[in-house]
């Protein structure tokens, strides 16, 4: 199975309201005046990281991950739980873990440690609590909002290539999450770019039955030579919202789209139309 039947599969499951259909990365679940959010993330050998990766950027990288989902949230971090298969370089992942906990000040909870053969996978569940109601999802933009994005996307692509000035946006993103608390009042719809440009704005536009119109020459990109490659890639963790038209923002943002009413394809990129995800971004299997 690949990752959407798998994930298809998976809504005949029983599952919680704060599931949202599986339809969004993060759990939410109400508990009096504020919302538990809930998200876990894995990452594998040859798939998120190279088999010769620094260990401390893997880690990096895993809590960063997941705190992204957290911060279109607009949630703020209470812990995390760690999934750790042991390997090379255990020392430099638990350094790495280190940096990442103090840097977004949040404490480790609890998790499991394994032993096993093979290439190596990496699982976090992150747990934060949002105290903005409704707290954003992907499903509520709405004709006549805009569509805007918090930074360029491209550069995680070209860290993973070599470029040096680059290197950082791969191996150790940094979630917005105070970026995210900022927005969470003002927005429609809100997540992370994780999967490419075009995937996610797709999945918000699916989610929302709306249409969202992008225009290219809007969208900010960290090498305009491969526009193409840099919309598509992912990994780039910048914010992707939807806000009414006028809303006075609190933070930078490029405005790169307009949302309408759901039309033929559910994304519009200049004069281009997609009626399905295939093609736009990275989807496992």
């Amino acid at each position: 199975m690949n990752e959407p039947d798998f994930i298809a599969a998976l809504r005949h499951l029983p599952l919680h309201p704060g599931a949202l259909g599986l339809m969004d990365d993060c759990a939410v679940l109400p508990l009096g005046s504020e919302t538990l959010v809930l998200t876990h993330d894995m990452m594998a050998e040859g798939t998120h990281f190279r088999a010769d990766a620094d260990m401390a950027d893997v880690a990096w990288k895993l809590v960063a991950t997941n705190l992204s989902d957290l911060a279109a949230k607009g949630a703020e971090p209470v812990g995390v739980l760690l999934g750790h298969m042991l390997g090379r370089q255990d020392a430099r992942f638990l350094e790495g873990l280190h940096e990442a906990l103090a840097s977004f000040a949040m404490p480790l909870l609890g998790g499991d440690t394994i032993a096993a053969t093979g290439a190596r996978a990496f699982g976090l569940t992150a747990i934060g609590r949002a105290s903005h109601t409704p707290v954003p999802s992907r499903s509520g933009a709405k004709a006549g909002d805009g569509i805007w994005i918090t930074g360029p996307v491209g550069r995680a692509m070209l860290g993973f290539e070599g470029r040096p000035e680059h290197r950082s946006a791969f191996d150790r993103p940094v979630p917005q999450l105070a970026e995210g608390r900022a927005l969470a009042p003002l927005v429609s719809a809100m997540m992370d770019v994780s999967d490419g440009l075009l995937l996610d704005a797709f999945r918000m536009a699916r989610a929302s039955e709306v249409t969202i119109a992008l225009d290219p020459q809007a969208i900010p990109v960290a090498d305009p030579a491969r526009f193409d490659d840099c919309i598509r890639w992912g990994d780039d963790y910048a914010l992707l919202f939807a806000a009414p038209s006028g809303t006075a923002l609190p933070l930078p943002a490029h405005r790169i789209g307009t949302v309408t009413a759901r039309g033929p394809a559910p994304l519009l990129l200049g004069e281009q139309s997609f009626s399905g995800p295939e093609g736009l971004g990275y989807r496992h299997g």
